[in-house]
This record gives C-alpha cells, sequence and structure tokens, in this order.
C-alpha cells in the first residue's frame, strides 16, 4: 500500500453514508497518534467552562480517580468507532455513557459544546500537526458520526455541519471560559497524570511541553504563566517534525485503537464495557447533585 492510498479509498467512499467507517479509517489508521493527542486536548478544554469542572472536581473523578477516569473515558468512547453503533459493544458503551451522563444536573448547552470538541479539535490538530491535512471527505464523516453519537445521547440542536459545530465551539468558548478553583484542580490533575506515564525526571519538561501546546484562551481560564515564546515554538516545531516523519513512513497495515493506547493502563488483565465508569447515586456517591429523575442512576 502506498503512503496516500488509504485516503484515494476514503475519497471513493460517501462521507455521509459511510461516516463511522471514513472516520475508523481516519482515527485507527492515518492518524490513532494524533487522534489520541487532541481527543484528550478536547476533554481538557472542556474544563476551562466552569460548569464543566467544577462538577468533575466535586465528583473527585479526575483528582483522585484520574487514570480511571481517562481510561473509561477512552475505552467506551473508541468501543463505539471501533465496533459501530449497531453492534453490541457500540449499544453497551452508549448505554453505560447515557448511565452516567444522566446521574449528574449537565445542560444540554454543556453536552452540545463537549460533543463540538470532538469534532474540531481532531481536524484543527491534524492541520497544524499530522502527515497530512485533514481532507474534506473526513471533516464531513467526523461530523456526521458525532452528530450521530449526540443523538443517542439525547443532546438537543446538534450542529449538522463542521464549520456549525465549530462556531457552536468558538462561541460557547468565548462565552463560558472563565477561572474556577475547582476547574484548576482538575486540570492539574490530568497534567500530573500525562506526565506520571514517564519517568519522573521529566515531569516538569512534559508539563511546559503541554502548556506550550495550549492557546490563550485557556491559559488565561486557568491562569497558568504564559509559556517562553522559544519554548512554545521549539514543542510546536518538535510535533510538526514528528508529522513530517511519520509522512515518509510506510502507511499503517493494521488498525491501532485506544483499548492499544499504552497510556491506558488500568484494565491489565482485560476489561468488559458494561463495568467500565461510574456508578454514582445521586446525592449520595459520587454525584454532587441530586438529579431530578431518581431513576437516573439505574
Amino acid at each position: 500500500m502506498k503512503r496516500f492510498e488509504r485516503l484515494e479509498q476514503i475519497r471513493r467512499m460517501d462521507p455521509y453514508e459511510d461516516a463511522s467507517e471514513i472516520y475508523r479509517l481516519s482515527s485507527a489508521y492515518e492518524f490513532p497518534w494524533d487522534f489520541t493527542r487532541s481527543l484528550e486536548l478536547a476533554l481538557y478544554r472542556t474544563y476551562a467552562v466552569p460548569g464543566i469542572g467544577r462538577l468533575l472536581a466535586e465528583t473527585a473523578e479526575l483528582t483522585e480517580r484520574a487514570q480511571k477516569r481517562y481510561d473509561d473515558t477512552s475505552l467506551l468512547l473508541d468501543a463505539v468507532v471501533e465496533h459501530g453503533f449497531g453492534s453490541p459493544e457500540g449499544r453497551t458503551a452508549i448505554r453505560r455513557i447515557n448511565q452516567m451522563h444522566r446521574s449528574y444536573d449537565i445542560s444540554n448547552d454543556d453536552m452540545r459544546y463537549v460533543l463540538c470538541t470532538f469534532v474540531v479539535m481532531p481536524k484543527r490538530w491534524i492541520d497544524a500537526y499530522g502527515w497530512r491535512r485533514f481532507s474534506r471527505h473526513e471533516t464531513v464523516a467526523a461530523s456526521v458520526h458525532y452528530n450521530t453519537l449526540g443523538r443517542h445521547m439525547g443532546i438537543k440542536d446538534i450542529p449538522g455541519s463542521y464549520e456549525e459545530f465549530e462556531a457552536c465551539l468558538d462561541a460557547y468558548e468565548e462565552a463560558h471560559f472563565a477561572w474556577d478553583e475547582g476547574a484548576r484542580r482538575v486540570s492539574d490533575a490530568t497534567l500530573d497524570l500525562m506526565a506520571s506515564w514517564y519517568p519522573r525526571p521529566l515531569a516538569p519538561v512534559l508539563r511546559a511541553s503541554t502548556l506550550a501546546l495550549l492557546d490563550e484562551s485557556l491559559l488565561r481560564a486557568f491562569r497558568y504563566p504564559a509559556p517562553h515564546p522559544a519554548t512554545r515554538a521549539l514543542v510546536r516545531r518538535a510535533v510538526r517534525a514528528r508529522g513530517r516523519l511519520v509522512r515518509l513512513l510506510p502507511p499503517r497495515r493494521a488498525p491501532h485503537h485506544a483499548r492499544q493506547n499504552w497510556e491506558v493502563k488500568g484494565y491489565p488483565n482485560g476489561y468488559r464495557l458494561d463495568e467500565l465508569g461510574t456508578r454514582p447515586v445521586p446525592g449520595v456517591r459520587g454525584c454532587p447533585v441530586r438529579h431530578l429523575d431518581p431513576s437516573a442512576a439505574e
């Protein structure tokens, strides 16, 4: 297989009818490392919305159980990508996601914003750092895939195109990004988690490198000092150089899914999708907000 042969395959497919298959080819074959990094950033930036960051701080899911939260989120979302919406695995993953979210008082606007990050951040990352830019077919397919996921999650008023997803994300961040003490604790815990994947002496370098990849709006919301311009330039050039190197390598012949990521460390002996995630009792265990629906945790 030649380097651009899979892209040619994608362009022969229908980005609406074959949306999830195109998304799987992009995320598991073309850009697995980039999708992992960009989706980490997608979830991370949602903490800068105080309603989201504060809730995560109150549940302690990302301050006390950061590795498990990272693992479960990655595995549940990617099960839908790997197996499809109609598969037993896909239905189980979506059911678990919905069971958890219903136990918390999360607004539709916040849920829609999180969905927008899953569509927009991978394209922005890949266009900046990938071995090639995201094609129009892949952009449309990602939008359709997450529109479908949002409908399965009961989210209302979901954007219909990439441009609408992007506009929704930018407007929501402009209106809602702000300082929150709890959100900062969640951010710090997430940075500590990422550093923990590497030898301890590298932790300061890794934290500085991560901050160098953040945009100014995120840095302001969390009140992090701006990285030195030289540090920012060096880090971003290094990530771009990685993309140029990948372009010279043979294309991937086997898929790489989230369950294969070495950063997923909590299940060395395997896992069951229906056992992933939290099982909070509203107002009692793991959930700081009593939901109006007493059956939400069932």
